[in-house]
């Protein structure tokens, strides 16, 4: 046996779900478990348990397993990067605590939030409201023993608009590392009522003709698109599978040099932790530094193999840890988003996302806008609906020619490896000389 660690986790949740009124679910659940990892000779065992006890016996299994694909497929020998004890000293405050207030009264708000949506046109609403208090235990052979709680905490509302057999949906969520004051934080009465007005002007907004135009995306659009377009992209293990547009680009230019991404897992957003799976601290990691390809995100033996370092080795629950992104953006430049509007004169404005597709090997991409604006001289015009972007990463990468000063980060879930886990993603408005646009099903 190289290296064994052991992550130890107890959580509390609460969930509440409303439909048109009515109370579809409230589930409470409590779960403990252990997730163990052997290396032997370049080979990995992995087991995960619902009870955190009896980890000697976790290890030897672990220990059996490690062997037996040693066994069966020898590997090299496995470098680990080296990681220092992390510091825990700038945890995020949690002002109102969510075990202190009655689920009678998060029923009640939520219902009030959903009522807000009920706007005229409005035919169905739904409401969801999420809280986790999760404590992560990490020890490791190498001596490392360190230890966090942290609270995630959300909403979202959804509204549906129908006329003449059409349907439209808007949706407003905000989740985050904090306590129940998020609700003092961000006006969800309005929120409420922005997603159904979202759904009710969709019902009249036109398709567009599909074509090439100059565009804007909004902050939403634009970190989609750096999180799936480049984030997957950047993930070493991708990299090492030949699975990346980016493979053997480091320390080249690959976007305009307006163009500064990074990761950043100590930013007390969504995709926030105070140390990664790995037990490895969190810290920025400069992806793109105007417009040149700065460095992949890393897992402890990525990091071994083709140096930089390790922060990016995140786990659901008691699964594998897998490298993943945390809080990624584009960093912010001086561009208003009028004189953007003036510099665009004609074209489209793209604002929203509903999700899409990418594949970071081929660095093609196609998103679903929520909506859009057709652009004439300068000024937003005809509303849209049904809009996509799609073209490839570097192309797209290539033609920014303006970055705004309007930073904003949308947080959601992503999906790797059977996995989900919290994230961020944002960007100012960004301008793009030209792209695909299309009109989405």
């Amino acid at each position: 046996m190289d290296f064994y660690d052991t992550r130890v986790l107890k959580s509390v949740s609460t969930a509440i779900v409303l439909d048109n009124g009515e109370i579809r679910e409230i589930s409470n659940n409590f779960s403990s478990g252990a997730a163990v990892r052997v290396l032997s000779s370049g080979s990995w065992g992995f087991v995960s348990q619902d009870n955190p006890e009896n980890l000697d016996e976790a290890l030897r299994s672990a220990g059996k397993l490690a062997e037996a694909a040693r066994y069966k497929s020898p590997r090299s020998p496995v470098l680990l990067a080296p990681v220092e004890k992390p510091g825990l000293q700038t945890l995020p405050e949690v002002r109102e605590n969510p075990l202190n207030i009655p689920i009678e009264e998060k029923v009640k708000l939520l219902a009030e939030i959903e009522k807000s949506a009920r706007i005229e046109g409005i035919k169905s609403t739904n409401a969801i409201y999420s809280e986790s208090l999760v404590t992560v235990s990490y020890s490791s052979s190498e001596g490392l023993d360190c230890e966090y709680t942290l609270n995630r905490i959300g909403f979202a509302v959804s509204a549906i608009a129908q006329s003449e057999g059409v349907y439209q949906i808007g949706r407003e969520s905000r989740f985050g590392v904090m306590g129940f004051e998020i609700f003092k934080k961000h006006d969800a009465f309005a929120l409420a009522e922005k997603a159904a007005s979202t759904a009710v002007g969709l019902l009249t907004a036109k398709t567009p003709k599909a074509g090439t135009y100059p565009v804007i995306l909004d902050q939403e659009l634009a970190g989609v698109f750096i999180h799936e377009a480049v984030g997957h992209a950047v993930e070493a293990d991708h990299v090492l599978e030949g699975n990346s547009i980016l493979e053997g680009k480091l320390g080249e230019q690959i976007a305009s040099p307006l163009i500064t991404v990074y990761d950043d897992p100590s930013l007390h957003e969504y995709g926030y932790y105070p140390f990664d799976d790995e037990g490895a601290e969190s810290k920025r990691t400069t992806l793109i530094e105007n417009g040149i390809l700065k460095s992949f995100i890393h897992s402890r033996e990525t990091a071994g193999k083709m140096g930089g370092e390790s922060r990016n080795a995140r786990a659901q629950g008691y699964s594998r840890p897998v490298i993943r992104m945390s809080n990624t953006f584009i960093a912010p430049d001086g561009m208003k988003f009028e004189e953007m509007l003036a510099e665009l004169k004609d074209g489209i404005y793209l604002k929203g996302s509903r999700g899409g597709q990418v594949n970071p090997g081929e660095g093609v991409f196609q998103f679903n806008a929520e909506r859009g604006f057709i652009v004439e001289s300068g000024e937003l015009m005809t509303p849209l609906r049904d809009v996509s972007l799609s073209g490839h990463t570097l192309e797209i990468l290539n033609s920014v020619a303006g970055v705004g000063n309007d930073l904003e980060l949308n947080s959601g879930r992503c999906g790797k490896a059977g996995q989900l886990v919290p994230v961020s993603d944002g960007a100012p408005h960004v301008l793009v000389r030209k792209a695909m646009v299309g009109g989405s099903g």
